[in-house]
C-alpha cells in the first residue's frame, strides 16, 4: 500500500499519543496519562531523526520567561553566577562559529548542524541528550527557538543575518558583556521601591515591578542612536488623559520646519496649532518659514487620534523634556529593532500601565479611565503615591533559573563592536519618514 511522505511520522506520534493518554488516564488521571505520554515520546529507541518531532522541544523558548525582576535584590547574584558558568565555558574553549551554505532551519541535513548542535549544548540552550547529528530536527529547532528568546529575537527557528550574528558573538566577549553590566547592576543594587517602573533601553521593554516581582511587562520603541534615551532615577508623579503634544525645540528645527518648507499644509492636517508668549494663536502662513531660525513660537498638538501620544503621557522629574507615552502607530511595536523615537519611551499597552499607576489614586478605574480617553477630554492626573522610575541601559542578565539574557548594544557603550550587531537600525532617518509618528518624541 502507498503512502504520502511523512504521513507515518505523524500518524504514529499521534497514535502513541492517544493510546498513552487514553490508556494511563483509565488508571490514574490525567497527570499519569501526560507522564506515561512522555515516556514513550522520550525513549531512547524512538529511532531517526526523522521521529523526534516532540511537540515540547519546541515550546523550550517558554521556559525562557521569569518574573524576576532584571533589576532588584536577586539581580547581582544571579548575574555573579551567569559570570561564573560563562567562565567555565570560556575556560573549556568557548564554542566555535556556525556557518553553512544554506540556511539552517527545521527539516534540513546539513553537516553544519553539527556544529550547531554543539554550540546550543555549551550555551544551555539544547540538552546533550539530543546528542550530534547533521539532522536539524525538533530538538534543535527548539534550542534555537530559546536562544532567540534569550537574545531578543524574533522565536522562528530559522537561523537568518542576526541569529547567526549573535550566535557567533565569541564565549569571552559574552563574558566581558556579563561582566560590564554586573557593575551597572551592582549600581541599581539599592531600594528600589516597593513598586517601581524599570524601562530597559537596550532590551526596549518595560517591567512593572512589585513585591519583587514582575507585575507587568510591556514592549516599548526607545530613541534611536542620533537622538538615545537618557538614563536616569526619576519619579512618576502624573498620568495626562488626552495630552497635548508641545514639539520641542529640536523637533521644530530638525523635522517640522523642513516640511513645512515642503507641504504648508503639513500643520493644518496634523491638528498643530502655533501659539506666541501671550498665547495667542498664530495663523501658519504668516509664519516665513525660510527664514534662517524656525519660528519661536509653540508648536503643540490637539488631543486626538493622531496627536503624537495618543490616548495617554505619562510625566516623570527630568531634565531632558523626556516622558513615556501611547502612540497611534501601534505596528512599531511588532518591529525587531525599536530604536525609532527622539527619546521619549512609547508604550505598548499603555492603558494596562497607568491603571496600575493609578491603583492608589481615587476615582481613577480602569473603567473610568477609558471613559475619559473616550471624551477625548485633556486630563492631568496626579499620582496619590510618586512611583520610582529607572531608565537603565542593561545589555546582559540571569533569572534565578540561570538563563542568561543577552541584548544589542545599540548605543555602543559595552566596548566591543560585535556586540552592536543591529546599530544601522538606530541611526538618524529623514524628516518625515513613516515611523516617525508624526515626530513625537
Amino acid at each position: 500500500m502507498s503512502r504520502k511522505p511523512g504521513f507515518d511520522v505523524f500518524s504514529r506520534r499521534a497514535f502513541l499519543r492517544s493510546a498513552a493518554t487514553l490508556g494511563a488516564a483509565a488508571v490514574a488521571g490525567p497527570t499519569f496519562a501526560q507522564s506515561a505520554m512522555d515516556d514513550i515520546l522520550d525513549s531512547s529507541r524512538r529511532g531517526n531523526w526523522d521521529d523526534q518531532f516532540d511537540a515540547k522541544a519546541s515550546r523550550s523558548a517558554d521556559a525562557v520567561a521569569s518574573n524576576n525582576p532584571i533589576l532588584g535584590p536577586g539581580a547581582v547574584p544571579n548575574i555573579q553566577q551567569a559570570i561564573a558558568d560563562y567562565q567555565q565555558i570560556v575556560s573549556a574553549g568557548g564554542w566555535s562559529d556556525v556557518a553553512s551554505a544554506q540556511k539552517l532551519q527545521l527539516g534540513v541535513v546539513d553537516p553544519g548542524v553539527q556544529t550547531l548542535r554543539q554550540r546550543l549544548m555549551i550555551s544551555g540552550d539544547l540538552p546533550r541528550e539530543a546528542g550530534i547529528s547533521n539532522s536539524f530536527d525538533s530538538y534543535v529547532d527548539g534550542a534555537v527557538k530559546r536562544f532567540q528568546a534569550r537574545h531578543g529575537l524574533p522565536q522562528d527557528g530559522v537561523l537568518g543575518e542576526y541569529t547567526l550574528k549573535a550566535m557567533n558573538v565569541p564565549a569571552t566577549t559574552r563574558l566581558n558583556q556579563l561582566n560590564t553590566n554586573l557593575v551597572r547592576l551592582q549600581t541599581m543594587s539599592g531600594d528600589l521601591g516597593q513598586r517601581y517602573v524599570m524601562v530597559n533601553i537596550p532590551a526596549t521593554y518595560i517591567e512593572a515591578v512589585e513585591d519583587g516581582r514582575v507585575a507587568l511587562r510591556h514592549v516599548a520603541v526607545v530613541g534611536r542612536i542620533s537622538r538615545p534615551t537618557h538614563i536616569l532615577n526619576s519619579k512618576i508623579y502624573d498620568v495626562t488623559l488626552n495630552p497635548y503634544w508641545t514639539a520641542p525645540r529640536s523637533i521644530v528645527e530638525k523635522d517640522i520646519v523642513p516640511l513645512m518648507r515642503k507641504d504648508p499644509t503639513y500643520l493644518k492636517r496634523n491638528n498643530i496649532r502655533l501659539i506666541d508668549g501671550s498665547g495667542r494663536e498664530v495663523a501658519p502662513e504668516t509664519v516665513d518659514w525660510f527664514a534662517d531660525k524656525a519660528p519661536n513660537l509653540m508648536f503643540r498638538q490637539d488631543p486626538g487620534k493622531i496627536n503624537a501620544m495618543a490616548s495617554t503621557k505619562i510625566n516623570f522629574h527630568n531634565t531632558n523634556n523626556e516622558y513615556m507615552h501611547d502612540t497611534p502607530q501601534q505596528g512599531l511595536f511588532n518591529k525587531l529593532m525599536r530604536f525609532e523615537s527622539s527619546g521619549c519611551v512609547r508604550v505598548q499597552n499603555v492603558r494596562d500601565l497607568i491603571t496600575w499607576l493609578l491603583r492608589d489614586t481615587p476615582g481613577w478605574s480602569r473603567q473610568q479611565i477609558e471613559k475619559v480617553i473616550n471624551d477625548r477630554v485633556n486630563t492631568p492626573i496626579k499620582l496619590a503615591v510618586e512611583v520610582p522610575v529607572y531608565f537603565v541601559y542593561i545589555t546582559a542578565w540571569s533569572a534565578r533559573d540561570r538563563v542568561v539574557q543577552f541584548r544589542d548594544d545599540i548605543y555602543q557603550m559595552d566596548g566591543a563592536t560585535e556586540l552592536a550587531l543591529q546599530t544601522g537600525y538606530g541611526m538618524e532617518k529623514p524628516a518625515g519618514s513613516p515611523d516617525d509618528d508624526l515626530l513625537p518624541q
